[in-house]
C-alpha cells in the first residue's frame, strides 16, 4: 500500500516499501506559477529532514526543495531537466523530483495526511 504524507514545506512523499518518492504540492506549484528551472540532489547523496534537496525557479521565484525526511537519494526524476512545466502540468504524478531510501521511519509521524494538510493550507 502507499502512504502519502505531506510537510509544511509543501513537499509531498509517497512511500512504497521503505522509498519515498518526493516532489512539490499543487499548492506550491499553484503558488510558484510556471516553472523555467528544477535542479534535483545528486544520486548517492544522504539528506537530512528538513535540509535542502533541491531548487525549484519560477518566473516569479526561486524556492528551495526541502526534505520532509533523512535518507539516500536513490533517482532523480531526468525528465525535469528537459521539462520543467511538468511540474505545472501534473505535480503529483510525472513531476516527481527524487526518490529517497528513508533513513529513519519515526520522522514520517511528523508529516501530514492528506486531510491535516488540506486543513493547513486552508488556514494559510
Amino acid at each position: 500500500m502507499t502512504q502519502v504524507l505531506f510537510s509544511e514545506d509543501h513537499e509531498y512523499i509517497k512511500i512504497e516499501n521503505g522509498v519515498g518518492t518526493v516532489g512539490i504540492t499543487d499548492f506550491a506549484q499553484k503558488a510558484l506559477g510556471d516553472v523555467v528551472y528544477v535542479e534535483l540532489p545528486k544520486i548517492g547523496s544522504t539528506v537530512t529532514k528538513g535540509g535542502q534537496a533541491g531548487v525549484v525557479e519560477s518566473v516569479k521565484s526561486a524556492s528551495e526543495i526541502y526534505s520532509p525526511v533523512s535518507g539516500e537519494i536513490t533517482e532523480v526524476n531526468q525528465a525535469l531537466a528537459d521539462d520543467p512545466a511538468l511540474v505545472n502540468s501534473d505535480p503529483h504524478g510525472a513531476a516527481w523530483f527524487y526518490k529517497i531510501k528513508i533513513s529513519d521511519a519515526g520522522e514520517l509521524s511528523a508529516l501530514k495526511d492528506e486531510a491535516g494538510y488540506k486543513a493547513f493550507t486552508d488556514s494559510l
